[in-house]
């Protein structure tokens, strides 16, 4: 036997061999496994920057709800709901707006209302009004005053804040318009937060007056 041929024949052996090791797997073949970085978590979908905005947005825009009572001379008494900052007027509208009996000239229709305030209406020469948000002050403070003589720096009007020692014309006319801007006071120590009342004032007046 020719030893060329002889050579030949392992040399074709080996060349098989080399060619089945190295054979090239297709490309959509490799898992997914292969490819991913380790600790990475494919189930967890991408929130978009415009989604964050869109969310965000919403929670800052969001108003502030408030529920406020409204009786007396109104066509549909009961329970409304308002955005934060509503005037009287408005929750009056919503009542379907007053009778032809109202005595609205002793209500302070631009006032802002609170949550779980109640706004009442009187009627026209009505003597026992509640002593509510929105009712008329003089009214209303004839019936307290008999009471125990303090003055109610919610329904007070002008004139009658200036009975408290210590209070004049213009100091009245500040907590007039501080109450008509932010809402009733909720204690007596609010009044502090009318602009030129402090602690010493305070100290002076708290004893004449109530919420």
């Amino acid at each position: 036997m020719n030893l060329r041929f002889l050579l030949i024949i392992p040399l074709c052996i080996i060349l098989t061999g080399c060619g089945s090791r190295y054979e090239e797997l297709p490309l959509g073949e490799v898992s997914a496994s292969e490819t991913e970085e380790p600790g990475s978590d494919v189930s967890k979908p991408a929130i978009s920057e415009d989604t964050v905005r869109e969310d965000t947005v919403a929670e800052t825009t969001e108003p502030d709800m408030i529920y406020v009572y409204v009786c007396g001379q109104v066509m549909q008494p009961g329970v409304y709901q308002a955005d934060g900052g509503a005037r009287i007027y408005q929750l009056i509208e919503q009542a379907g707006g007053v009778t032809d009996k109202a005595d609205i000239a002793c209500i302070n229709q631009a006032a802002v209302c609170g949550d779980g305030e109640m706004i009442y209406v009187p009627a026209i020469g009505e003597s026992d009004v509640p002593a509510v948000y929105g009712a008329s002050a003089k009214q209303g403070e004839n019936t307290q005053a008999a009471d125990d003589g303090l003055i109610d720096i919610n329904t007070a009007d002008t004139e009658r804040l200036q009975k408290i020692n210590g209070i004049g014309a213009s100091r009245a006319r500040d907590i007039v318009a501080y109450r008509e801007n932010n809402g009733r006071f909720s204690c007596v120590e609010d009044i502090m937060k009318v602009p030129g009342i402090k602690e010493g004032m305070f100290s002076r007046i708290k004893d004449q007056i109530k919420v």
